[in-house]
């Protein structure tokens, strides 16, 4: 499977990004300048993209996929219908509800066969959930140390209103389709949709 492997905080910098975003603590202390460089309209369109990509931790082709998947769409905006669907995917709604210090951490613990949706293994990281769709960890992996060291970092976390979360239980419960406004995250999706529309 392929992945991004490049240096995070690096690309944090380069993108304009907090990498709070990505359930990371970490701050970097050098500033990323482009002296006197003023940023073309594609260019402002291609980083929105790519900040949308290296969030959701997709490759280009997975990403073009869902946008297509999100143009066929008969409800909302095709940008709208884009942010729904990379939020509705399974490792991101781990990674919401607490049970993933970042998202890569929450797609390798779905990659694991971890986690049950609606009462059947699901090692899908893309996996698109729905209203109603009852997450939950394995019963022979709720005792292990990896869940007592996630959730000490995860607990103060705030869970979206659009999901359910119940720690004790190991359990997570989508609630309804998030709107945009409910997603907090700083992508402008109107350039991302001008970029593919060329």
């Amino acid at each position: 499977m392929a992945r991004d492997m490049s240096p995070v905080l690096k690309k944090c910098r380069s993108l304009g990004l907090e990498p709070a975003y990505l359930g990371i603590d970490k701050k970097s202390n050098r500033a990323f300048s482009r002296a006197g460089k003023k940023t073309s309209e594609y260019g402002l369109q291609l980083r929105e993209k790519q900040k949308a990509k290296f969030i959701y931790g997709m490759l280009e082709q997975p990403f073009r996929n869902l946008f297509a998947r999100a143009q066929k769409m008969k409800l909302g905006t095709t940008g709208e219908n884009l942010m729904t669907l990379l939020e509705l995917r399974l490792d991101n709604v781990m990674f919401r509800l607490g049970y993933g210090r970042t998202r890569k951490e929450a797609r390798q613990i779905v990659d694991h066969k971890h986690v049950l949706v609606n009462g059947k293994c699901v090692n899908i990281p893309s996996y698109t959930l729905k209203a109603g769709d009852k997450i939950e960890i394995k019963e022979k992996f709720k005792n292990t140390q990896r869940y007592k060291d996630i959730f000490e970092v995860t607990d103060g976390r705030t869970v979206p209103a659009w999901l359910e979360a119940n720690h004790e239980a190991f359990t997570g419960v989508v609630k309804e389709i998030p709107t945009r406004d409910q997603i907090d995250v700083p992508v402008n999706e109107v350039l991302i949709v001008e970029l593919y529309s060329k």
